[in-house]
């Protein structure tokens, strides 16, 4: 079976990037050391492309949020339950106050692993 994955898309106020980016090497630290923790990384939006054709173009100007994805992948879904109640606990409240709405999760089996059979 292949790994369980978590994508998470924080749309973090203008106003609250630096107390964000001060928070996140904690939260990925505390991500990281889950048990069953495969992989976590987060990335901030700072690109876009409008033509595949042209190289990436950096973002010039905020519009309403700034965008974080947050990728945390276990070796088990039942790992990841576990991890996820924790981690709702302790950072659910910190981070929601530096959002403009919750953040949004997105859960699935990883495709790329090898031996990825889909569900039946």
């Amino acid at each position: 079976m292949s790994n369980f994955v978590e994508v998470k898309i924080f749309e973090v106020d203008p106003g609250k990037v630096d107390a964000f980016e001060a928070l996140a090497p904690e939260v990925a630290a505390w991500q990281q050391a889950c048990p069953g923790c495969q992989r976590f990384l987060m990335m901030k939006r700072a690109y876009t492309i409008n033509n595949p054709e042209k190289d990436p173009r950096k973002l010039q100007k905020i519009i309403k949020s700034v965008k974080y994805f947050a990728v945390w992948e276990f070796d088990t879904r039942e790992a990841y339950s576990a991890a996820c109640h924790a981690f709702f606990e302790k950072y659910e409240r910190p981070l929601g106050r530096l959002l403009i709405h919750p953040f949004d999760i997105h859960l699935g089996y990883a495709l790329t692993d090898a031996g990825w059979e889909p569900e039946a």
